[in-house]
């Protein structure tokens, strides 16, 4: 019988710490910067709706960059200088005043977030063996689902005792820790992405993974369904008296990950992509079905369990595909593409849900984004699961 390659490593636990830190200081300040701009800044809701999301825009183009870099980098310079961007920025949120000009600096952190996350990300993808690399990065991935828990839930607690100070020292120490540890994580050599000694021209390739943009834009898509969760559970709560099960429905949502993920990583890698993909699809299209027909606590909660099975096992895997596809020479590259398209459909999906929901209200939205699932399962099957 074969031994297992070794999985838990110093530089995998100390990545998916950073990791985790990244993602928690991103929720801690996007919960609350809207409310904050609005009291502190007398900005609009519509500007207040801006800065929450144009920071996913920067994050997009700082992982176009570091995608096309990081080869050329290396892997821990690119840590440490993703991570510097992202706290050197942290600090300038101390000296605006002003929303308009906080809308810029937001830009500026976003595109030092996604710089940041696409080093750790890329890491993660070159650090876990290849015969793992389903349960690997899945593991990994736990770091990005215990932030989405944790941030909100924090943010909203120390904003209503503590006021927007507290949150935004504790995110700035974070970083400055993160700086800190990435300077000193141990690359193993054998895992050190080849070196490009020069900037190579600036091509669409170079940008972008070909081979990876299939999975990529699926995962826009998906994104953009799950956007329906993330900007509309908090007011289509308060609309049907639900208010308590909303509270804890990310909570529930992370507890479904954590304890589907040991089994859906072995899963992956044991019995193939399609195993894992076509139930990811099914259930997250039953839980939005089950948000839209939801008027009990109990299925409200029935319904995260099942979106936690179903998008919230969706990116390690979609990633772990991305790397596969684009090859071990692309794993930057293939990685700022595929996270590059997620992020832009949760960023850009509110919008389009902002515009369906009032015409045809909470339910029938949940609805259609199911129905939309749907479609993506077929354009998967043509697009990657016939192939496999």
């Amino acid at each position: 019988m074969n031994k297992k390659e070794k999985l838990w490593t110093a530089p995998f636990v100390t990545n998916m710490g950073l990791n985790f830190a990244i993602y928690f200081g991103f929720y801690l300040l996007t919960i609350v910067i809207g409310s904050m701009s609005m009291t502190k800044m007398n900005a609009s809701a519509s500007l207040a709706g801006l800065l929450s999301g144009i920071f996913i825009f920067g994050g997009f183009f700082g992982r176009l960059w570091m995608g096309r870099n990081i080869n050329r980098l290396g892997i821990k310079k690119a840590m440490v200088i993703g991570l510097a961007v992202y706290f050197i920025f942290s600090l300038a949120y101390y000296v605006v005043n002003d929303a308009s000009i906080l809308v810029i600096i937001r830009i500026l952190h976003g595109i030092g977030f996604g710089m940041a996350a696409t080093a750790t990300g890329t890491f993660a993808g070159e650090i876990v063996p290849v015969s793992r690399r389903g349960e690997g990065i899945g593991y990994f991935a736990l770091s990005i689902t215990l932030s989405s828990a944790l941030g909100p839930f924090l943010s909203m607690i120390l904003y209503a005792k503590y006021g927007f100070s507290l949150i935004l020292h504790l995110t700035v120490v974070l970083s400055v820790l993160c700086v800190i540890a990435a300077a000193l994580i141990k690359i193993p050599a054998s895992i050190v992405l080849p070196v490009e000694k020069e900037k190579q021209p600036l091509t669409f390739s170079s940008l972008f993974e070909i081979k990876a943009m299939p999975i990529s834009i699926i995962g826009l898509l998906v994104g953009a369904a799950y956007s329906s969760i993330l900007s509309f559970m908090n007011s289509y709560t308060v609309a049907i008296d639900l208010v308590s099960a909303g509270s804890i429905f990310f909570v529930v949502y992370a507890v479904a990950i954590l304890v589907s993920r040991p089994l859906t990583g072995r899963l992956f890698d044991t019995k193939g992509d399609n195993f894992v993909m076509y139930p990811t699809f099914i259930f997250f299209a039953l839980g939005l079905v089950l948000v839209g027909l939801s008027q009990s606590s109990w299925m409200l909660l029935l319904a995260a369990v099942f979106i936690g099975l179903g998008y919230g096992s969706f990116p390690p895997f979609a990633q772990a595909i991305a790397i596969r596809e684009g090859g071990q020479d692309r794993v930057g590259v293939s990685t700022s593409t595929f996270f590059g398209f997620l992020d832009m459909g949760v960023g850009l999906g509110p919008i389009l849900m902002g515009v369906i929901m009032p015409l045809v209200g909470y339910r029938m939205m949940f609805y259609l984004c199911a129905i939309l699932v749907v479609l993506i399962t077929i354009g998967y099957y043509f697009s990657h699961g016939k192939k496999h």
